[in-house]
């Protein structure tokens, strides 16, 4: 299919020098085995309890096996090149943000936003995809979306490339990617559109207008997600889904080899210390089931993928996975920290730098097989019946 340019729509983000050509993939949606680590929740309608503590989810949690680590000799570098190899360039085309620490960031929306909107945000952001898409077995989505959709809608559209996968997969139907900034491309296919708007806002799409809904990553920006499930329950079809994706940092080993003293653990407790002093719940992916199942929703699964924290298992698709997350850890999370760590917490700057060199020294280091739940992958249908 060839692709229209972004700028010919009157309601698009303006011009950019560049253009991604490369992102619309098209990647396979069968359910064959792909000896997937995943595991269902015994009981999908209700979050599993967890103590106030910070704690991972345990063996009878999830029916996960533990994950082999690889065989190597020492290469402290090792793990940190191998997920640059990863890197991709990607252009965007940002009209409007605000500079902080030499980083840019959204200037539309209710609340600050803790991440960039820069090109090396977007570059992050496309790896995170890459990282999901080997994770789901090569796909885009788990859940059950007809054949012929005609209306899709992604939430948080980030860089804007799974929306363009999707809209290159369906190119009958008509696909939104809807974000705080526009940091899309501008040559994308004809059968996708982008706009800016906040999503914690009432939703003006109407009513029975989508066959599916789609949001990742987002724990950091919705504050009210039983309202979210609520206007994505009104917008979508009869039987259509809602599929959502987040990551908790509940870092976990399965040998043990993740010291309790850690400072990846310490960075967690920050996390979680600054999301509740901004109105934001990091464990909210883990109530997701119940807030569904009070908004009416049917047929609600969940499901738990391990995400290795670097390259060290001795599983291929996982090491390449555990090097995305690496890069997802080094040049996002700690974004987020340097942010929010002295202007939330009000935390001291020098403790901070010498906590973050201690985090950059564990995370790359592979005899740490640690691991962070990519929980909470979760879809539900609207009640009715698709037509």
């Amino acid at each position: 299919m060839p692709y229209r340019d972004h700028d010919d729509d009157p309601a698009g983000f303006g011009s950019g020098d560049d253009q991604r050509q490369d992102k619309g993939k098209h990647l396979a949606t069968d359910k064959t085995d792909t000896n997937e680590q995943q595991c269902d929740f015994d009981e999908p309608g209700i979050a599993p309890s967890l103590n106030e503590s910070l704690s991972a989810p345990t063996a009878t949690d999830t029916d996960n096996d533990s994950i082999e680590p690889d065989r190597w000799t020492d290469d402290e570098g090792y793990a940190e090149s191998t997920s640059t190899r990863y890197l991709s360039s990607i252009a965007s085309d940002i009209r409007r943000g605000v500079e902080e620490n030499g980083r840019l960031y959204a200037a539309y929306g209710m609340h600050k936003q803790w991440l960039p909107i820069d090109d090396e945000e977007l570059d992050r952001n496309d790896l995170q995809h890459y990282k999901f898409t080997l994770l789901l077995g090569n796909r885009l989505f788990i859940c059950p979306v007809p054949s012929d959709p005609q209306k899709i809608l992604d939430l948080g559209t980030g860089s804007g490339i799974w929306a363009i996968e999707v809209a290159d997969m369906f190119p009958s139907a008509e696909v939104i990617g809807v974000d705080l900034a526009p940091t899309q491309p501008n040559l994308i296919p004809p059968n996708l559109s982008f706009e800016i708007d906040d999503i914690e806002n009432d939703w003006l799409w109407g009513e029975n207008k989508f066959d599916f809904i789609h949001a990742r990553e987002l724990i950091m920006a919705i504050r009210d997600w039983p309202r979210l499930f609520r206007q994505a329950k009104r917008a979508l079809k009869p039987g259509a889904y809602l599929q959502l994706g987040a990551s908790v940092p509940l870092f976990s080993s399965d040998d043990d080899t993740l010291p309790k003293d850690s400072a990846y653990l310490e960075t967690a407790q920050i996390f979680f210390d600054m999301s509740a002093k901004v109105g934001v719940s990091g464990m909210e992916p883990l109530s997701w089931t119940k807030y569904l199942e009070e908004e009416g929703y049917e047929d609600i699964v969940q499901k738990m993928y391990k995400i290795p924290t670097n390259p060290w298992p001795k599983d291929e698709r996982l090491k390449r996975i555990g090097a995305l997350e690496l890069t997802h850890y080094r040049d996002g999370i700690m974004n987020v920290f340097a942010r929010g760590y002295k202007d939330i917490l009000g935390g001291d700057e020098t403790y901070f730098q010498v906590l973050m060199a201690r985090a950059r020294n564990e995370v790359v280091d592979r005899n740490m097989h640690s691991w962070v739940p990519y929980s909470y992958v979760v879809y539900a249908k609207k009640p009715g019946t698709s037509s």
